[in-house]
């Protein structure tokens, strides 16, 4: 098997940061030796990198400082490696892997961007620059691929998509939990929408609020649940109760007990303005969860519209209320069997095991090329 040099922005609550972590794993439980890098000190998931024996280094950067001097730090940590493949993931990390190999010799570099936008145009401007230095990019859903292509950031014959993936296993229906969860948040005899993802205008969380200040006219007992935090939160917290709404909306912050709180509800919702392929979409479908999201990036590739959700455009408050009110006038049986769906849908295309068995055989594909 073949030495895997993982390298992220960083290791924090996010969708990203979750999926180079599950791939890991997979790889290390499949016979791989796998090294974990991130370019900023790890918060999170230090413990499970730890339990399954996988050496997680960090390059001591601090967000929004340039650091030349990190480039050397990797270039000495991949010495030491020696892996025969380096996969970056996020832009930060793809920009500075492909810099680190002007100086230190990796015989594979893929860089994997998650998202339909990663910022400025400078960044797609700086990915087609560097291009050179690297075999191959991916993107986590065709439409970003496409669009990846179309806007010069990467020549098409050299990127792929490969989608992101879901524990199956660790995110279903789990009647116990979802009683117990609702118990203690006092929820018995709502309806509970959840909504996921860091306080950042990419989610517009003043649309979702705007949509389900509409929705709570018509729904005494519709309520909110937002795990996630970020920049935007104290705006959040006061369009909130400005909307009237300060006993109908919780904002939980950063939750490291996803399955429990995608139990208790009883659907999801999305208002993001952009999105790669959402890894929380992948684990409310996997939770057996209608879903009403917005048709940006891969939404579209896990939402199918009609029968496992709806989706809506982006910025469309009304439309976006409408969808929420349209599922929470369905029987519990049609729900359910949307759920049931949408489940079906992600064990099918999106599973962690078949997820990861694409990479390993990607992985071999461009080594077997160099060789």
């Amino acid at each position: 098997m073949y030495k895997v040099f993982l390298l992220i922005t960083s290791l924090e609550y996010g969708g990203a940061q979750t999926e180079l972590v599950n791939l890991a794993t997979q790889l290390k439980g499949s016979g791989w030796q796998v090294e974990v890098c991130t370019l900023l000190k790890p918060e999170v998931h230090m413990q499970r990198l730890a339990q399954a024996e996988i050496p997680l280094h960090d390059l001591a950067m601090q967000r929004g400082l340039a650091n030349p001097i990190a480039i050397f730090r990797l270039v000495e940590l991949i010495r030491r490696s020696q892996p025969q493949i380096l996969h970056s993931h996020m832009v930060h990390a793809n920009l500075l892997a492909r810099l680190t190999r002007l100086f230190v010799k990796v015989p594979l570099l893929i860089s994997t961007a998650q998202n339909m936008k990663e910022g400025s145009r400078w960044r797609e401007i700086a990915y087609r620059l560097s291009d050179p230095l690297c075999d191959l990019t991916t993107n986590v859903s065709q439409v970003a691929v496409d669009r990846y292509v179309e806007v010069g950031a990467v020549p098409a014959h050299k990127v792929r998509y490969l989608p992101n993936s879901v524990n199956v296993e660790r995110f279903n229906a789990q009647p116990e939990a979802r009683q117990k969860l609702r118990t203690e948040l006092s929820l018995e005899g709502m309806f509970v929408w959840i909504a996921v993802g860091r306080l950042t205008r990419q989610k517009n969380y003043p649309n979702l609020l705007h949509a389900f200040a509409a929705v709570a006219q018509n729904n005494p007992n519709a309520c909110l649940l937002i795990a996630g935090g970020g920049e935007l939160e104290a705006q959040i917290m006061e369009l909130i109760e400005s909307l009237g709404l300060g006993d109908r909306v919780r904002l939980l912050g950063n939750c490291s007990d996803m399955p429990d709180l995608f139990n208790a509800a009883d659907a999801m919702v999305m208002a993001s303005d952009w999105e790669g392929m959402p890894l929380v979409l992948l684990e409310a479908a996997a939770s057996g969860l209608p879903i009403v999201a917005t048709d940006v990036g891969g939404n579209g590739e896990v939402v199918i519209d009609g029968e496992n959700g709806w989706l809506v455009p982006p910025g469309d408050t009304e439309a976006l209320a409408v969808a929420m009110q349209k599922n929470m006038q369905l029987p519990d049986a049609a729900r359910s069997q949307m759920g049931a769906i949408g489940r079906q849908h992600v064990l099918e295309n999106f599973s962690l095991p078949a997820v990861a068995k694409r990479w390993q055989a990607l992985y071999q594909e461009l080594y077997a090329r160099l060789a």
